[in-house]
């Protein structure tokens, strides 16, 4: 019975040596083929991605538009039950006429009661530089009167398959009478 359990003892360790010795890829083969075979060298650190997003509600051309009124019962302040679907202009500097990096899309709907604060659920579509034609999918809480937020990152195509990560949103500037705004994004993405 010993013979035996020595023998097992050392087909163990002959299996677990062999294992620690074979040559190992930087990544498993399924990612691999995923991402053409190429990673970023300091996968472990997130890119960071600064832009600024100009949602224009107002005006002859605006970049997001009411496709459901809130309530008359809702507070006028909260806009609970209201939803936008926007396309709105993403750009390097504050201004609206900073060069392009991209568009966001997708929509936003009051989802507070008491408080400004929106359910935003969008792409942010690049079309310009090294991400150009990949897409970030955000969805969360954003509260437009908090100094900053946060919105997780869920996903993306092109260079952010399997991304994960978030935005931080600052209010660069708002218009209290129209609603427009510019809003400065901090990305952290992992991919």
């Amino acid at each position: 019975m010993a013979t035996k359990a020595v023998a097992l003892f050392l087909f163990l360790v002959l299996v677990v040596a062999a294992e620690s010795h074979r040559p190992q890829s930087d990544e498993p083969p399924a990612t691999a083929a995923v991402h053409g075979g190429k990673r970023r060298k300091d996968a472990a650190a997130p890119t960071h991605i600064h832009f600024f997003f100009h949602d224009t509600v107002s005006g002859k051309s605006p970049t997001a538009v009411r496709v459901v009124d809130p309530p008359s019962s809702s507070s006028p302040m909260s806009f609970f039950g209201m939803v936008n679907v926007m396309d709105d202009p993403l750009t390097e500097g504050p201004e609206q006429d900073s060069a392009a990096v991209g568009r966001a899309q997708g929509l936003y709907m009051g989802s507070d009661q008491a408080k400004l604060g929106f359910f935003q659920a969008m792409n942010l579509v690049f079309t310009s530089g090294d991400y150009n034609g990949s897409t970030l999918a955000l969805l969360g809480r954003n509260c437009p009167l908090d100094a900053v937020r946060e919105l997780p990152i869920v996903g993306g195509t092109g260079a952010f398959r399997f991304a994960r990560g978030y935005a931080q949103l600052r209010t660069h500037w708002l218009d209290f009478r129209t609603g427009d705004a510019t809003v400065e994004y901090d990305v952290y993405v992992m991919h």
